[in-house]
């Protein structure tokens, strides 16, 4: 493969569109969010057609196969041709959609106007028990 065929990580997740800046993009792959092949990257490595590329966005986990590269952001419908979406990512974003277009809005519940402090306390609550979850607690035998 020659060189022109290669672009590295940040400038690619940026001219696809999955981040706003390249910065956010190098931001995330610093932190190590990003996988490519199975193995964390820098924002310097180098991409080629066919790499598996693993990352969270948002609260779901995408997985893409680039299928081209470029050192441009151009529109999305190009950006759109430069990778390949599994099945499986396809259908975890799905999903979470589904979910988020169900999910309650804990502050839906006010009537009107600005929460007061006991409206507050209510929806920090209502947000708390509904996202709750303890690894200890899952790990414990039920008696």
């Amino acid at each position: 493969m020659s060189e022109e065929q290669r672009v590295r990580l940040d400038k690619w997740l940026w001219a696809a569109r999955f981040f706003k800046t390249r910065g956010l993009a190098a931001d995330d792959i610093g932190r190590g969010r990003v996988s490519v092949n199975g193995q964390v990257a820098k924002a310097s490595r180098e991409l080629k057609p066919g790499d598996l590329l693993h990352w969270r966005q948002g609260t779901v986990q995408r997985t893409v196969k680039v299928i081209a590269s470029s050192h441009v952001r151009g529109p999305a419908p190009q950006a759109q041709a430069l990778y390949e979406e599994t099945p499986a990512s396809i259908a975890a974003r799905e999903r979470a959609a589904e979910l988020h277009r169900l999910g309650a809005e804990p502050a839906a519940s006010l009537e009107q106007g600005r929460p007061t402090k006991r409206d507050r306390r209510d929806i920090t609550r209502s947000v708390a028990e509904w996202q709750r979850w303890s690894a200890s607690l899952d790990d414990k035998p039920d008696r």
